[in-house]
């Protein structure tokens, strides 16, 4: 899910939400603009992290610090063609933060409008929405 053929020359961040069988990936610039996000596989994440790596300037990837973030960091800095920068954010109620925030990003339609909101599930995994959020956290981190 590109947002436009755009690539940003300014560095951007990569957020990465790892899971046993999915990850949410997503490219954000300093600037909060968003340039890509998209749930994975995960068998393919490192693959995609590495295409994704050669299409825009990354200066730095954000991960959730729970459980299978050490595994995964140890796993990055092995696996991806070249060495980056990883910083571990705090990713306690991401994913709830992340469910109200899917329907910001696409309003409910239809009688979907109807169910209280806190109630409606996305029709789709968030991983890449928590992926989001935990860029828009590390970004929050430098400007207090």
């Amino acid at each position: 899910m590109f947002s436009n053929e755009f690539s940003p020359t300014q560095p951007v961040i990569l957020g990465f939400d790892p899971g046993k069988d999915k990850c949410g990936v997503a490219i954000m610039g300093l600037d909060r603009q968003l340039h890509y996000h998209q749930v994975v596989p995960s068998p393919e994440a490192i693959a995609t992290i590495n295409i994704l790596r050669q299409r825009f300037p990354v200066s730095l990837l954000v991960m959730g610090n729970q459980t299978t973030a050490k595994r995964w960091k140890q796993q990055l800095q092995q696996e991806l063609v070249e060495a980056v920068n990883i910083v571990l954010v705090d990713e306690r109620y991401s994913t709830l933060e992340a469910r109200d925030r899917y329907w910001q990003m696409y309003p409910p339609q239809g009688l979907t409008k109807l169910i209280p909101q806190g109630m409606r599930q996305p029709p789709r995994p968030i991983d890449d929405i928590v992926a989001i959020l935990l860029i828009e956290r590390y970004l929050s981190r430098l400007t207090e």
